[in-house]
């Protein structure tokens, strides 16, 4: 862990403080560009007999944009505006208990949907939560940051998960009589405050509908599908700095209601984002450690 050492003149005592990085920043961000071919992009999340050249056919596009801090402005943030937002959230999992499943499917669980709840208020009719990932920035880890723009789910894939998770009369009543319903993701970082590879978002209302494309995510089981992300010098990009373990983000992947917050059509259902490399990380810095939940939101 990379940290600064202070000596208080009066005491004559050192103290190390810890390196948050912090404050609007220049960084790179990989954007979207299409096959070369011309052929429909995909992404296999376990590439065939382990090629890893096979697993996408799509290009990265590395572009500099400036990302602003949120920290200041995060209790306005809304899921409604910008599709993202923050709130203080205490667990009873030390970080130990994140390697544990059953512990996370029995307690983390409950309070994720607790939380939504509580912030989304009374017209959430159900919570249902169908997966979680763990990410580490180690190479031997499972999953590790996802260092490309992206939006989880569709509004295609969106349709596919209330067909898969919810009975087919709730489902009906989606589709065809209004009822609401998103995908949320709950974002926690498990090893202390974030200092490796934030979370950058790009406010929803900046984002065009023809910026965003629609990638086949290839399970070995299923298929979904994914949004990338055309690079546009209109986009409005943040990251919250010093993201504390007793805080989460919510992270809004897909809304039905496509026109909620006085929005354009689909411009306030969604919210791009990716990891990204902070230009004031050091070596040494303590590496990432998070875990997002998957929540399909109904009413």
């Amino acid at each position: 862990m990379s940290t600064t050492t202070t000596t208080n003149p009066g005491t004559n005592t050192t103290k190390e403080v810890e390196n948050i990085p912090s404050g609007d920043v220049e960084a790179v961000l990989n954007f979207y560009g299409p096959p070369l071919d011309g052929s429909r992009p995909y992404c296999y999340v376990d590439p065939p007999n382990g090629q890893q050249e096979l697993q996408e056919n799509f290009l990265s596009i590395p572009k500099t944009v400036v990302i602003h801090d949120a920290r200041p402005i995060a209790t306005s943030l809304s899921l409604d505006k910008q599709a993202f937002e923050v709130h203080t959230a205490l667990t009873a999992l030390s970080h130990s208990d994140f390697d544990n499943p059953a512990i996370i499917e029995s307690t983390y669980y409950d309070e994720v949907t607790a939380l939504i709840r509580k912030h989304l208020g009374q017209g959430v009719e159900d919570v249902v939560i169908f997966d979680h990932t763990l990410r580490r920035n180690k190479p031997d880890a499972p999953r590790g940051p996802v260092d490309r723009v992206h939006i989880d789910q569709t509004p295609y894939a969106g349709i596919l998960r209330v067909r898969r998770h919810l009975s087919e009369a709730r489902a009906r009543e989606v589709e065809e009589n209004g009822l609401r319903a998103r995908i949320i993701n709950v974002w926690r970082p498990i090893n202390g405050t974030v200092v490796d590879h934030p979370l950058a978002f790009a406010d929803s209302s900046t984002v065009n509908e023809e910026d965003i494309v629609g990638v086949r995510h290839i399970y070995k089981d299923k298929e979904g599908e994914t949004g990338r992300v055309h690079y546009n010098e209109g986009q409005k990009w943040w990251y919250l700095s010093g993201h504390k373990t007793d805080e989460v983000t919510f992270i809004k992947c897909w809304d039905s209601d496509t026109t909620v917050g006085g929005g354009e059509e689909g411009k306030r259902g969604r919210v791009p984002h990716t990891a990204f490399e902070h230009p004031q990380t050091r070596k040494g810095d303590r590496l990432r450690e998070s875990i997002e939940i998957r929540c399909l939101v109904v009413g």
